[in-house]
């Protein structure tokens, strides 16, 4: 019993918080302070080296398509 009662109030209240939160999005109530700092921050750029993948497929000894023919009809490729 206390589980139904438990969650329709937690669905509910998550239902009122999203609603504020949009809400105060909308009517733009939820703006942070400017300060010096946050407008003249300056950020660091660093370029990196390119980098050049190479890979080579290592060839099996054996075929990579063989032809299974041993029965008498019927041909497959494994």
């Amino acid at each position: 019993m206390y589980d139904r009662i438990f969650s329709a109030t937690l669905a509910f209240a998550l239902l009122i918080g999203g609603t504020l939160a949009i809400g105060s999005e909308m009517f733009g109530t939820n703006t942070p302070a400017t300060s010096k700092a946050a407008t003249q921050a300056q950020v660091a750029v660093v370029q990196l080296p390119t980098v050049v993948i190479v890979g080579r497929r290592i060839q099996p000894a054996a075929e990579v398509a063989s032809i299974d023919s041993t029965e008498a009809g019927a041909q497959r490729v494994q």
